[in-house]
């Protein structure tokens, strides 16, 4: 994946939570994941593709880390366990960041089509990607606790 395709997720990323979680992020060095499993309890996963794209991100959360972002979007308590509530709002999240970059590359000469975001919960849980793609793990550090987005985007 080319360097260039980071700042996209990167800036996305920070645009939502942000914005709908007022919580301030630190962006840690990123790097080639290992292995196939999660980093978290939660993680939305979504595609993309086109005539000339393909790729995929995901977005992983372990718990303590995702109950306070659901809870500062809700403007709620927050929950002591993840729920169906909880999987849902990864999935929105997961679909606001990635339709956040998907317009950052537009601006690129990029275009693709998402799919709609899969979400799973387990941490370890393997991910096969269609894509033999390296992924980049980009790491964020919050107030809430550390969660990983991971990404790989290449021309056909």
């Amino acid at each position: 994946m080319k360097a260039e395709y980071l700042n996209p997720f990167v800036h996305a990323t920070r645009n939502v939570l942000e914005t709908m979680a007022h919580t301030k992020l630190t962006g840690l060095k990123p790097h080639l994941k290992e292995g196939m499993g999660t980093h978290g309890d939660v993680t939305g996963i979504i595609g993309m593709a086109s005539e000339t794209v393909e790729g995929s991100m995901t977005i992983s959360f372990p718990t303590a880390c995702i109950l306070q972002i659901v809870a500062r979007m809700l403007m709620e308590e927050p929950k002591t366990k993840i729920d169906n509530d909880i999987v849902d709002a990864v999935g929105e999240i997961t679909n606001m960041i990635c339709g956040g970059a998907k317009a950052e590359f537009g601006k690129l000469g990029m275009s693709f089509n998402l799919a709609t975001p899969t979400m799973v919960t387990g941490k370890g849980v393997e991910i096969h990607h269609l894509s033999d793609l390296p992924i980049i793990v980009i790491p964020f550090e919050t107030d809430c606790g550390t969660f990983v987005l991971e990404a790989n985007l290449a021309n056909k």
